[in-house]
């Protein structure tokens, strides 16, 4: 069985031109990091020409699917009946964009038959790690 789920979607850019633009993006998850979503967006999509990755939490993620969720760097939630709204706050400015809430579940739903969700904790290898830690004292 696969430890990482790689799924494209099709992201909407929100700006103040009146048709907002699709930009590719993909969402990531790594059983070996298991809260953790990855959002990465390539360069010719960003406006410094790099790629961008944003981490977040995967019950961000999912909480935003049904209401606003967030204060930080990354807010995330549902716009109209088929859209979720990511924000990505940074020092340079701060991206919006939508994403078809059927792809965000359909990852979801990929990412709960690696980890499901609330049982994170078990996946970590706090006692592989703590072993590790002794080892090298």
């Amino acid at each position: 069985m696969s430890i990482v789920i790689e799924q494209p979607v099709e992201a909407r850019l929100v700006a103040a031109a009146p048709r907002m633009p699709s930009i590719p993006a993909t969402l990531r998850y790594d059983r070996r990091d298991p809260f953790a979503v990855r959002m990465t967006f390539p360069a010719p999509a960003t406006l410094e020409g790099v790629e961008v990755c944003w981490t977040f939490a995967r019950d961000l993620l999912a909480d935003g699917l049904h209401g606003p969720e967030g204060h930080g760097d990354v807010r995330v939630r549902p716009y109209g009946y088929d859209r979720t709204v990511l924000e990505f706050h940074a020092p340079e400015g701060t991206a919006v964009v939508h994403v078809h809430s059927a792809e965000i579940r359909r990852f979801l739903d990929a990412t709960s038959d690696l980890v499901p969700l609330g049982l994170e904790h078990l996946r970590l290898g706090l006692d592989h790690d703590l072993a590790e830690l002794m080892r090298d004292a």
